[in-house]
C-alpha cells in the first residue's frame, strides 16, 4: 500500500491572520505538519509516500528533498487550481494499488489511523473515509451513513446528520477513472469529485474514528497542539 499527501493548498486563512510560515512546515509541538503525516503514512507501513506541494513555496520542497523519512518520499512540485487537481497530479503514483491518502492539515491519533485502515481494507467498494462527530472547522463536508455504514450523501444533501470527514481516507485507484467527467464539469474541489463519484455509483464506507483537528487558521495552532498534549503527541 502507497501513500499519498495533498499539501499544495495556498494556507489563506493562516496568511490573513499573519502567519508567513507555508501550512506543511508549521509547527505543531516538536514536529511540522507534514512531517508528522510522512510518519503517520510509515507507522501504517505505507511502502512509500507522494506528497504534491506548491511550487510557490520553495521552503516545502526543500524542506522534503533535504530532510530524512522513515519511508521513501515520491515529490510532485506542481501549482494546481484545486484539491482534486492536487489528487490527479498524485495519480501517476497511485495507479496500481489502494492507497491511502491524507491532507496534511489533519492531526489525529496515530491508534485511529491503524483501526480505521484496518477497516478500510475489509470492506467491498471502492473506499472509505474516516469521519468523526467532532466538529470544528469552518467548512466542514459533512457525511451521511446508512445503517451499513454506507455513505449515501455528502455535503449539503447530507444534512441533519452527526459525522463530518476527518482528513484521511483509503481508495482504489479506480476513481481516478472519473477525473475526465470531473474536469468537463469543472469541478473545483476534492469534496465535489467525491461527490460526483458517488453519483456515478461508486461505493464508500464512513468509518468513525475519533476527533481530528484541522488547522486551517492560526487559532487552530494552539488548538493542535493543546490535542497533541492531551493523546500523548
Amino acid at each position: 500500500m502507497k501513500a499519498a499527501i495533498i499539501a499544495a493548498g495556498h494556507g489563506e486563512r493562516l496568511k490573513r491572520g499573519g502567519i508567513a510560515v507555508p501550512k506543511p512546515l508549521i509547527p505543531i509541538g516538536n514536529e511540522t505538519l507534514i512531517a508528522r503525516v510522512i510518519r503517520a503514512a510509515g507507522h501504517v507501513k505505507a511502502t512509500s509516500v507522494g506528497c504534491i506541494v506548491n511550487g510557490l513555496n520553495p521552503a516545502v520542497d526543500d524542506y522534503l528533498r533535504n530532510s530524512s523519512w522513515p519511508i521513501p518520499v515520491e515529490l510532485v512540485v506542481r501549482t494546481t487550481e484545486s484539491s482534486m487537481e492536487s489528487l490527479f497530479a498524485l495519480a501517476p503514483l497511485l495507479q496500481n494499488e489502494p492507497f491511502l491518502l491524507f491532507t496534511v492539515d489533519t492531526i489525529f491519533e496515530f491508534s485511529a489511523l491503524e483501526k480505521f485502515l484496518d477497516e478500510a481494507r475489509r470492506i467491498e467498494g471502492d473506499g472509505a473515509l474516516a469521519v468523526t462527530q467532532f466538529v470544528d472547522d469552518e467548512k466542514p463536508l459533512w457525511a451521511r451513513l446508512d445503517n451499513h455504514r454506507r455513505i449515501v450523501a455528502f455535503a449539503e444533501k447530507a444534512q441533519p446528520c452527526p459525522y463530518v470527514t476527518a482528513g484521511f481516507y483509503y481508495f482504489k485507484p479506480n476513481i481516478f477513472s472519473m477525473a475526465d467527467v470531473a474536469r468537463a464539469k469543472r469541478l473545483s474541489a476534492l469534496r465535489q469529485f467525491l461527490g460526483l463519484l458517488l453519483e456515478g455509483g461508486f461505493t464508500f464506507f464512513g468509518i468513525p474514528v475519533s476527533k481530528t483537528v484541522d488547522v486551517d487558521c492560526p487559532e487552530d495552532i494552539e488548538k493542535a497542539r493543546r490535542y497533541l498534549e492531551e493523546i500523548g503527541g
